[in-house]
């Protein structure tokens, strides 16, 4: 696919997803939705990549939302449509098998705040502005917000974000786990960079199926997620990089991981 409303490059074991509408404030139409969801899966599936990060162009906007002539041509019929649309694309970068991380380098509101808690680690520049003001135009939000933001959050923040449409910034949001680090601003993507080499730097089966792990915790109760964890690890004892990661820690020195 020819990209029209975002950039795509692999690099060093990392695939960069760059939303770029800047003129938009990186606004997401069904266009930029259609093409976010194929440069997931297309990270995905190479081989030259161990982990995903997404970002918006410029420092003003990750995501300022969703595109707003869309949405308000939106009626009862297709608006449900108009919202599973979005979660389809936002359960792709959710279920991703390789990490993915958001770089928020400004506003993330709406959609793009949605998007943000989609990724499975959020690291925001000093300047991002997270918020859910769907309420605001006389809508709620529709790509997950109810329901992931308060897994993150918890349900009274949440409620409390969702209800009042309120920004939040990124000290804030950091100290109720909504953003895992505060970067400097300009400087979000740095900081993706570097807790993406760290990753890269692990086991890579271990990753992904500590990933299939976590993806358990809303869906499972405690019993059946503990079984799910002991199963993973069963499989993981089987592996190369398991056998090669234990000699390395007994040998003192560095592993060597293949993904295997």
């Amino acid at each position: 696919m020819e990209y029209q409303n975002l950039l795509y490059a692999e690099d060093q074991r990392i695939a960069l997803i760059t939303i770029n509408r800047p003129d938009k404030m990186n606004a997401l139409n069904h266009d930029t939705l259609v093409e976010l969801k194929h440069a997931v899966l297309t990270a995905n599936g190479s081989g030259a990549v161990d982990v995903i990060i997404i970002t918006g162009s410029g420092e003003k906007a990750f995501v300022a939302g969703a595109d707003i002539a869309e949405l308000a041509a939106q009626n009862a019929v297709r608006g449900q449509q108009f919202a599973l649309f979005g979660q389809d694309v936002y359960n792709a970068i959710e279920q991703s098998s390789k990490p993915v991380i958001a770089a928020v380098n400004g506003f993330a509101l709406g959609g793009g705040c949605e998007l943000s808690l989609a990724c499975h680690i959020r690291i925001a520049a000093e300047n991002a502005r997270f918020g859910q003001p769907e309420v605001n135009l006389g809508v709620i939000p529709g790509y997950g917000g109810t329901q992931r933001l308060a897994r993150v959050i918890g349900l009274g923040r949440a409620t409390e974000m969702i209800l009042t449409g309120d920004m939040i910034d990124a000290q804030e949001a950091h100290r109720i786990g909504l953003a895992n680090k505060v970067a400097d601003k300009g400087e979000a993507l740095n900081a993706a960079r570097e807790m993406a080499a760290k990753i890269i730097a692990k086991g890579q089966v271990a990753i992904r199926l500590s990933l299939e792990a976590l993806r358990c915790v809303p869906q499972m109760g405690l019993r059946e997620g503990l079984a799910t964890e002991a199963a993973l690890f069963g499989i993981v004892c089987g592996t190369e990089d398991f056998t090669e990661g234990t000699a390395a820690f007994l040998e003192k020195r560095h592993p060597d991981f293949k993904g295997t």
